[in-house]
């Protein structure tokens, strides 16, 4: 049955047909794609699946995504069922994929809600490592590690890796000349953030994201897991003649809470700002499985202990988030259990001052600084409005321009060369013109990214 003529990609209703999937529900709808949970319409007695597809016509991203998930053969990683272009008449081409449903919950969620051990929390890092292990091998990079991205399963409890809607791999064809790169800015690299905030107002190539990128993702991942909040940021300097990235004041996770010491050694090696003393992965999934083993087998004797104290901590986080899924409408949860890349937007909130803050405090910190990535884990919205009839839908791929400014945006007065829209700095593109391309905000007959705000810029003079 071909029901393309009568909606388009973000509003299919149930027993619609794309290609040989039947739509049962909608599971979520961000900026780039929409999942639904389908049945193949030969095979119903199959079970469900997830289905991704594009909300701009042509988009490349999905290729991509489905070339890479091709490749990558591992139980924590979602096994990859389908992949085509659904044609909408008189509205374009659509690319989807169809990966296997994963039914459980968010790797934040499932620390915060029970009394998790350090056994466990090696575990379950451990399998994401081996995930990242396999995609590395391949060629690949995942380049948006971070909780949101991980589900843990409700019926074995296994780790599964989400979203490699930001996924890279050698040979493939690059899709942005500029940064800021995918993923989230809490969790990446110290080089990373070097390359980003030294190239500010210059014209720079594209940052390439290697393994050693992932494995200090999970670091950050970790520390958050055990800890309920992020580690120490890396400071940024303001020069005369631009910025330079600092080093951070190390505080380790075991100041905040009970953990085996190894562990807090591990994770604090994922987090070096040398990417060769990280470790591989692995090499970290390995130092992981030996842990839970180790523990497993003789907690007393290994020195393994129940993260107990992060749970409180934990606990006011849970009900932080889901307040703020009602205030900020891209904060929000895919009910069945599947992630979609639906932003590669620069986008972080600022810190909150002081050390001293409560759980409740830095659990809104948090929140806001993870608003506006890529995930669908964390950017869905709650009520998805129906999209406009295929022979309306947009041949460019192009973003409209916010009517808000994102958290941690800069804010007026906006300084010359940037440009005020909206309450909010923004950034112009001089090289790139309309239709700008789905890292880029039109306006004006311009293409603009958001400006943020340095974390903390240190004040003193640079030596």
């Amino acid at each position: 049955m071909d029901t393309s003529h009568r909606m388009g990609p973000s509003a299919l209703q149930e027993g619609m047909e794309v290609g040989p999937w039947r739509v049962m529900s909608l599971c979520g709808r961000g900026s780039y794609g929409a999942v639904y949970r389908v049945e193949k319409r030969q095979e119903p007695q199959g079970g469900a699946f997830a289905l991704k597809v594009a909300l701009h016509a042509w988009d490349p991203r999905f290729e991509r995504e489905a070339e890479l998930l091709s490749r990558v053969k591992h139980e924590s990683v979602p096994r990859l069922e389908d992949w085509g272009e659904w044609k909408v008449r008189g509205g374009g081409v659509y690319p989807y994929v169809v990966m296997e449903w994963v039914e459980g919950e968010g790797l934040y969620e499932w620390a915060a809600q029970r009394r998790v051990s350090s056994q466990e929390v090696a575990r379950v890092l451990g399998q994401v490592a081996r995930a990242l292990e396999a995609t590395h091998a391949v060629g690949g990079v995942h380049r948006d590690v971070k909780g949101d991205n991980v589900r843990v399963r409700s019926g074995d409890g296994r780790a599964v890796l989400m979203d490699f809607g930001s996924g890279n791999y050698q040979g493939a064809r690059p899709l942005t000349h500029q940064p800021p790169p995918p993923g989230t800015y809490e969790y990446q690299s110290p080089e990373s953030l070097r390359f980003q905030w030294e190239g500010v107002g210059q014209r720079v190539g594209r940052y390439e994201a290697v393994p050693a990128d992932d494995v200090y993702a999970l670091g950050v991942t970790a520390y958050r897991v055990v800890t309920g909040r992020y580690p120490p940021e890396v400071k940024v300097e303001k020069t005369q003649e631009g910025y330079r990235v600092l080093g951070r004041e190390w505080v380790g996770p075991e100041q905040w809470v009970e953990l085996s010491p190894e562990l807090g050694k591990l994770i604090q090696q994922m987090l070096s700002e040398e990417p060769s003393a990280r470790g591989s992965a692995a090499e970290v999934a390995q130092a992981l499985e030996r842990m839970a083993e180790c523990q497993e087998l003789a907690a007393e004797q290994c020195g393994g202990a129940s993260v107990e104290r992060a749970v409180e901590v934990r606990s006011v986080q849970v009900a932080e988030w889901q307040s703020a899924r009602k205030r900020v409408p891209w904060v929000a949860a895919c009910l069945g259990g599947v992630a979609l890349a639906v932003s590669v937007e620069w986008a972080r909130g600022d810190r909150l001052e002081g050390e001293a803050e409560t759980g409740s405090v830095q659990a809104k910190a948090d929140e806001e600084r993870d608003a506006g990535t890529v995930g669908l884990a964390d950017a869905v919205l709650e009520a998805p409005s129906i999209g406009a009839a295929p022979g309306e839908a947009k041949q460019k791929v192009s973003l409209d321009m916010p009517k808000q400014p994102f958290p941690g945006q800069r804010r007026p007065p906006c300084e010359k060369p940037l440009a005020t829209v909206n309450g909010g700095c923004w950034v112009r593109a001089g090289d790139v013109t309309p239709p700008c391309g789905v890292n880029y905000y039109e306006w004006r007959k311009g293409c603009y990214v958001p400006m943020f705000s340095p974390p903390r810029p240190q004040t003193s003079s640079p030596p």
